[in-house]
């Protein structure tokens, strides 16, 4: 009877993993079809795409699109400014959060309740844009590269997650190295430093993501767009403006770069090879932050 059991057990076992595996390759295919369906697009002539409809192979093959706006000297100085907002803004945010997560952590620091309700507050209560842009006005931030990485540099969800996972942290190792003569700054940087990486690296996941995506802030505050624009906000000009998709369409058929049968077609091929081009990077990204990703989301939701 147990031979009997165990060999029925492995046929349902089997049947149900070969529909769940059948389920997972559906969602995976409904989930990477429009990407691929834009990434088709992007490599298909312009002249074609109209006549195309739904594909997920080009038509007519062609990188024209990519090299007329790769072209675009707009485009690479609008990826050097994203860059360099990530590199500044995303360490500063971790430092800040990581810091102040660490020392109100401590049950014993004086104030520490009062502290924690005025870093809450502001999260939940805004007081809008009008006032917010005076703000910024009065400090010198608009139109300054620095409207992207000072008013984002504490965080409170951060805060939330490192004070939280900083909490699962036994007080004993804390003990132990101050009795070896530790004091705050070597507990901190060499014992709770490492041993948050998973959060941090979730945390640094989240706010790459959040600055990567962020084009209001170049929409509120700059209008010197030809020094300060980033990826994103030029690919929400690139989706609306028609008379940019215009121009970069004829500055490359003088350049060589398109054809000049391009010129007849749409803008659909361009417009989807900056789709591609903004969203890449996050995507080549995202898989090797993913399992530290998971982890962090379970900061608390397990109790020994």
């Amino acid at each position: 009877m147990e031979g009997f059991g165990s060999r029925k057990l492995s046929v349902s076992f089997r049947i149900f993993n070969f529909f769940n595996i059948c389920f997972m390759v559906f969602v995976c295919v409904l989930v990477m079809f429009p990407y691929l369906n834009v990434l088709a697009i992007a490599l298909n002539d312009n002249a074609h795409t109209v006549h195309s409809g739904m594909m997920l192979i080009p038509v007519s093959p062609t990188l024209a699109n990519f090299q007329t706006l790769l072209a675009d000297s707009g485009i690479w100085h609008a990826a050097m400014i994203t860059l360099l907002r990530l590199l500044i803004a995303v360490p500063l945010t971790i430092f800040i959060n990581f810091t102040g997560s660490y020392a109100l952590s401590k049950h014993y620091l004086p104030g520490r309740k009062q502290m924690i309700f005025l870093l809450m507050v502001p999260s939940y209560i805004s007081a809008g844009l009008i006032p917010t842009y005076i703000l910024y006005a009065q400090l010198g931030l608009l139109n300054s590269f620095w409207v992207y990485v000072l008013p984002v540099g504490f965080w409170f969800f951060g805060f939330i997650l490192l004070r939280t996972y900083m909490y699962t942290i036994p007080d004993s190792l804390e003990e132990s190295a101050k009795l070896d003569g530790a004091n705050d700054l070597v507990v901190m940087v060499r014992i709770y430093l490492p041993l948050c990486l998973p959060i941090i690296a979730t945390l640094v996941l989240f706010a790459a993501v959040s600055h990567w995506n962020d084009w209001t802030s170049t929409l509120y505050f700059v209008t010197n767009y030809s020094k300060l624009s980033t990826l994103v906000f030029e690919l929400q000009r690139v989706l609306r403006e028609q008379d940019r998709i215009a121009r970069l369409i004829q500055e490359a058929i003088v350049k060589g770069v398109m054809p000049p049968s391009a010129s007849s077609g749409t803008s659909e091929g361009l417009r989807n090879a900056q789709i591609i081009v903004t969203t890449l990077p996050i995507i080549l990204v995202y898989p090797f932050l993913q399992k530290y990703f998971v982890q962090g989301m379970l900061v608390g939701s397990i109790k020994e």
